[in-house]
């Protein structure tokens, strides 16, 4: 496993049986128009999930509109659900609003018995679930930079218990400081988060580099690395509240778990080298009492920091986030160890100023400071309950302001003996944002069948320990002949893994008829330069209909380290309709590697569908017709939106048992996401297949 701040949350997505297609990780997506018909399979709707499909709330209406979640209590901090919108007044700027919307939004466990609990597995399943409003959101983020090692064993068992207190529906996201927003993902195994808290690890004042960027720094002044840890912690909990206000604009919670902030060291402190120990030397305690100089850097050094700490307030109220700042010191009485040599009047000073950073950013983000207390499960309980009841209000700006300037609002209910705390106000938007959105909105409606391309390019980031892909094709006597080919998944750098050798696949066609069984390769194990194992793959012909193939990895000790259960439906190419078989792609490095492809008759397909802009594709892909009718295929290059970039020449078979070929360059493509539309036409019918690809530089 990587250090602390590598892990994060997106290991939760990971179950060992799963039944969605998303994850046979198919390197095609079917779209047949007219009378033709490729070769995908998408998964039915049942009706179960037609009624389960989440209603969309109604409170954004244009830009315009603003949308305000309220907190109303009593004076025992009981919530108050009576309201109706009569009862409240908005104001922004000091000018009162007129309500359009409102609704009463209560998360309740009697409310959550009958809701279905869908697994999130890639993006989109994020993205959707997070839109609901009776889903709740948590992020945790864990501040190891700012937190003490004894501060931070003592603090996992009430996180824990605050992990095993959600709903099963509540959606919870875990970041250490140097996480990648790429890496964290907001998942319901909660389970997997729990596993992470147990192995937080708190690194304040402990200089020792763990990874290549601390290195370069290491030997830089303890004060200069301080400097660094709060620019790049505040920075990563700016980018935690950016991510989650993309997600929905209600309200979302942050566990800040730190003991606050401060840009300057006592003097005692500030070793020139914050590797090497202290210098007993420079420990006096005075050497700071009535020092001119020392209260000028401490002033320079806290400006400094309301700076940076003002741009998380704007982040945060910008993205509707609150945070629940938790010391893990509890009711502390010292900053720093006797053995640190700091005076009594420094620790008290720098104790007092590190809780007040942790106040002041709950209080500025409609959040809750859990400080000075040695049982913060109260302080965490009341995140949850300001995230199961509030009121949800909207109204259109009278002003409309487009000014992109922060406009402040205030919410009140006149007449009631209550406690009302809603956010600080929001930022609104700019002639050029406005000017996006119209570009944006004039754009054509990116097709449903583009997104699920793309959404496949997820499933595979998510494969833990095997990459798979399945073909198809016409086989002999009426079957279609099923390729399966599984390659080691890429490795995560600075995480370890099992390695994976061997699959175990058992093929189980209409009616549980077994059609194939074995281990992938049946031979002895082959181990690339780089410890992993050679792709292996398996052909076999099947009777249209459904299949499922149950998976057994295998690690190169012989044990099994996952296993997995797909379903599909294996098309039938022996119909009068046009059909696409299942695109094969293959990569080529170089152009020796290039002539090894065209000249190997059995070449072994590439199972991911990332690939480097030095890379070059190679796409087989067979079509068929009525009889020996033969299909004119065609190609072209998408964007992620779906809009036509480019035609792509198509090599048409000089042998009928041939496939049409396709040679991609992708050196003039910017990185990013794309996709490649493969059609077979005859007449007045047609087939189209999607392969969505993404390429880095």
């Amino acid at each position: 496993m990587a250090s602390n701040r590598d892990r994060t949350g997106h290991e939760a997505e990971r179950s060992m049986r799963r039944w969605v297609f998303l994850t046979i990780v198919l390197a095609w997506v079917s779209t047949p128009s007219g009378q033709g018909q490729a070769a995908s399979q998408e998964p039915e709707a049942t009706p179960q999930q037609a009624q389960d499909a989440p209603q969309q709330p109604v409170f954004r209406t244009g830009v315009n509109f603003v949308r305000v979640d309220v907190i109303v209590t009593d004076d025992d901090d009981n919530p108050v659900t009576e309201l109706t919108i009569d009862d409240f007044e908005v104001y922004e700027d000091d000018q009162l609003q007129a309500l359009e919307t409102f609704q009463l939004v209560q998360i309740t466990p009697d409310s959550l018995i009958d809701d279905p609990v869908r697994p999130i597995r890639n993006e989109f399943d994020e993205e959707r679930e997070a839109a609901r409003p009776d889903v709740r959101l948590f992020a945790i983020f864990l501040d190891d930079y700012h937190v003490r090692l004894g501060a931070s064993l003592r603090v996992r068992e009430p996180l824990i218990e605050f992990v095993e207190s959600l709903a099963p529906t509540d959606m919870v996201g875990i970041m250490y400081p140097l996480t990648s927003l790429v890496d964290l993902r907001m998942t319901r195994n909660h389970a997997a988060i729990i596993e992470e808290i147990k192995r937080f690890q708190g690194r304040k004042y402990d200089y020792e580099p763990r990874n290549q960027f601390e290195f370069q720094y290491a030997r830089a002044p303890a004060m200069t690395v301080e400097q660094i840890r709060n620019e790049v912690s505040l920075t990563g909990l700016r980018a935690l509240v950016t991510r989650l206000g993309g997600l929905r604009e209600g309200r979302k919670s942050v566990i800040l778990v730190s003991e606050g902030f401060t840009n300057i060291l006592p003097p005692q402190m500030r070793r020139t080298d914050a590797t090497q120990l202290a210098d007993p030397r420079q420990q006096n305690p005075f050497v700071t009492s009535g020092n001119p100089r020392e209260q000028a850097m401490q002033m320079t050094a806290d400006l400094s920091l309301q700076t940076d700490l003002q741009r998380l307030f704007d982040g945060a109220n910008r993205a509707n986030t609150s945070i629940y700042s938790l010391d893990p010191r509890g009711l502390a009485s010292f900053e720093f160890d006797i053995n640190e040599g700091v005076s009594f009047g420094s620790d008290r000073n720098t104790l007092n100023a590190t809780i007040n950073t942790l106040r002041s950013i709950s209080e500025t983000t409609d959040g809750y400071a859990i400080v000075n207390t040695n049982d913060p499960r109260q302080g965490l309980q009341r995140a949850v309950r300001d995230a199961s009841t509030y009121y949800l209000l909207g109204y259109n700006s009278a002003d409309a302001p487009a000014d992109g300037k922060f406009h402040e609002i205030k919410v009140r209910v006149p007449g009631h003996d209550v406690e009302v705390r809603a956010r600080r106000g929001f930022w609104a938007m700019s002639p050029e944002d406005l000017e996006r959105i119209e570009t944006t909105s004039a754009a054509p409606e990116t097709p449903s069948e583009v997104d699920l391309a793309l959404s496949l390019l997820g499933a595979r980031r998510n494969q833990r320990f095997v990459q798979t892909w399945i073909g198809m094709g016409q086989g002999d006597d009426g079957l279609t002949r099923v390729t399966f080919v599984w390659r080691p998944a890429p490795r995560v750098p600075g995480r370890r893994r099992a390695e994976p050798a061997k699959v175990g696949l058992t093929v189980s066609g209409n009616g549980g008829v077994s059609v194939f069984q074995g281990e992938i390769p049946d031979g002895p194990v082959v181990l690339s330069d780089d410890g992993t194992a050679d792709p292996g793959w398996a052909v076999f012909d099947v009777a249209p209909g459904a299949l499922q193939l149950a998976l057994s990895v295998r690690g190169v000790g012989g044990g099994v380290i996952d296993n997995d259960l797909l379903h599909f439906n294996v098309q039938d190419f022996t119909g009068t309709e046009v059909t696409l078989g299942s695109p094969r792609v293959f990569r080529a490095q170089n152009a020796f590697e290039m002539r090894q492809l065209r000249t190997d008759p059995n070449p072994i397909p590439e199972t991911g569908r990332e690939f480097r802009r030095t890379d070059r594709l190679l796409v087989h892909v067979e079509a068929y017709g009525p009889g020996t009718a033969v299909p004119e295929v065609t190609a072209r290059l998408l964007n992620r939106s779906g809009q036509s970039m480019a035609d792509l020449p198509v090599q048409v078979p000089t042998e009928a048992s041939a496939p049409y070929v396709l040679d991609l360059p992708l050196a003039s493509l910017a990185p990013g996401e794309y996709l490649i539309s493969l059609t077979a036409a005859m007449a007045d019918a047609s087939a189209e297949q999607l392969i969505a690809i993404r390429v880095t530089s």
